[in-house]
């Protein structure tokens, strides 16, 4: 089933955030690589493709993952959990409609 891993940011996460970026973006490859990756991103604080500075107010994922207590653990091993980036974390299933 796809389970929707919607985070938010500790206020002023940018500098946190790129310090654990490559290992965020390694599990969040380990995944696509398995088939298993529906999307993933940032939300910009700003609305800009490119908020530079201005940083990022959370994340969302959505994948594939055996049942919600594994999608939980997934989301609470992030490297961004650990480097103090976000705030809270909300974990659900998920149902593609479109496209």
């Amino acid at each position: 089933m796809l389970y929707a891993v919607i985070a938010t940011d500790v206020s002023q996460s940018l500098e946190k955030r790129m310090s654990a970026r490559p290992a965020h973006l390694e599990r969040l490859q380990a995944l696509q690589q398995a088939g298993r990756l529906i999307l993933a991103g940032p939300h910009p604080a700003i609305d800009s493709n490119q908020p530079g500075s201005e940083g990022f107010t959370g994340s969302l994922v959505v994948a594939e993952f055996d049942s919600l207590q594994a999608a939980q653990a997934w989301a609470d091993a992030d490297p961004y959990i650990s480097a103090g980036v976000y705030a809270n974390v909300i974990v659900k299933p998920f149902i593609k409609v479109l496209p």
